[in-house]
């Protein structure tokens, strides 16, 4: 059974960045399990899953529009500390939440000047190209269930 809009896919893949450097993988853990066709994984990779069968393996470079988006420099701000709501200690890495016009937005600590702390809003890999090398492992179909509320 190939991969389709609504089936039920089973993969093993790991992500590389522009160098050839490992950014993230599924072996050693549990792999991806997602329904095809739905947007839940990156757009690039579900691209280019269409129409494979288990047992197939490949490698596909992602730009960054079909992969983590383009980079916004409007995501990244400098703040005076006092207007941060954070609990506890702040430092470069801590992750926040800030409250956008458009919702809530998870923002990363980049750096902290004195009175000032820059934040970034971006995804860390906005911005770049990355290979995915992928491995199926089963294909089925979705159950009535999951048809009608999603993998949960």
């Amino acid at each position: 059974m190939d991969i389709a809009d609504r089936r039920i896919a089973t993969v093993h893949f790991s992500l590389h960045d522009e160098h050839g450097q490992p950014i993230t993988s599924t072996r050693d853990h549990e792999p991806l399990v997602y329904m095809h066709g739905t947007g839940s994984i990156m757009p690039g990779l579900e691209q280019a899953l269409a129409g494979r069968s288990p047992g197939d393996s490949f490698s596909v470079t992602i730009p960054p529009e079909a992969g983590f988006g383009p980079r916004h420099e409007a995501l990244v701000q400098t703040l005076p500390r006092g207007h941060l709501q954070a609990r506890g200690e702040v430092g470069v890495g801590s992750k926040l939440s800030a409250q956008t016009a458009k919702g809530p937005l998870e923002v990363v600590v980049v750096a902290i000047d004195g009175d000032s702390v820059t934040v970034d809003g971006n995804h860390p890999l906005a911005g770049r190209t990355v290979e995915a090398r992928v491995e199926v492992l089963d294909v089925r179909l979705a159950t009535p269930h999951e048809q009608q509320f999603g993998l949960g």
